[in-house]
């Protein structure tokens, strides 16, 4: 007679996969992150620093480089608005700055029309450097961490509106460089980028240009206490906002993770 062995399987635990389970690996280690943004790491670190840089050699040139524009009233309106367009858009010189001295050189209206078409046409030059050096490494870093995706798509994946309500706000203020650089490597379509920039810089852009136009001279031109305090205040609004459409999509990740849970 022969006897039949039945054999059962045994799950084991690997304690060690334990141990690891709730620790970011290497690949997860902010060095490692840097490594695979790569350029687009330089890029952010460059633009954090360079309009830095530029205002201090902004304050030094302004009086000549008002006197230049001065002096040719014709060309030196549009020379104004591309040098605008360049100097931003490489992530140079602050917008304020720039806004300012639009309003000290060609008054408030004119000064206003020039400083929001520079403010435009550097987004787009930002645009097309970030979306060249950032874009690919970026969206790969994002699909690599879910709830990365989740909080991207909750902030600029809510369709023409409500992106272009998170784009406005953002604009309303923050850095320009480094929105250029978020907004667009975050995937953020061109034309609620330029509609978005367009309105939300539209506001602080004609408060600079208001300011530089009642200068009369260039060593007076600092930004007003009232501005400082309530941009300060519109800085807070824009990061508690920001914060929780991030933090409603991941609850709504997690709740829905707990369900796909209960439910296999």
């Amino acid at each position: 007679m022969r006897s039949s062995v039945v054999c059962y399987a045994v799950p084991v635990k690997d304690e060690s996969a334990q141990v690891n389970a709730g620790k970011s690996g290497p690949e997860d280690s902010a060095g490692a992150v840097l490594r695979r943004l790569g350029p687009a790491a330089v890029l952010g670190a460059l633009w954090a620093v360079t309009p830095l840089i530029g205002l201090l050699v902004m304050g030094y040139y302004a009086p000549t480089i008002a006197g230049f524009l001065q002096d040719r009233p014709g060309v030196g309106y549009w020379l104004y608005i591309v040098g605008f367009a360049v100097a931003a858009g490489a992530g140079l010189l602050p917008t304020w700055s720039q806004a300012v001295l639009g309003g000290y050189v060609f008054g408030l209206w004119r000064g206003f029309v020039a400083a929001e078409a520079g403010f435009v046409l550097a987004a787009l030059l930002a645009f097309v450097l970030a979306r060249t050096v950032a874009r690919e490494r970026v969206e790969r870093e994002i699909l690599a961490h879910p709830k990365a995706a989740v909080v991207r798509d909750a902030l600029v994946g809510r369709g023409f509106w409500g992106t272009l309500g998170v784009v406005t706000l953002l604009r309303l203020n923050s850095p320009f460089a480094l929105t250029n650089l978020a907004l667009t490597a975050t995937g953020v379509p061109i034309v609620t980028y330029v509609i978005g920039t367009a309105v939300g810089l539209g506001v602080r852009t004609f408060v600079a240009v208001h300011a530089g136009s009642q200068l009369t001279s260039w060593g007076e031109a600092e930004k007003p206490k009232w501005l400082i305090i309530s941009g300060l205040v519109v800085a807070v609004v824009v990061v508690v906002m920001i914060g929780q459409i991030a933090q409603r999509a991941l609850q709504k990740l997690s709740s829905g993770t707990e369900h796909g849970g209960a439910s296999a």
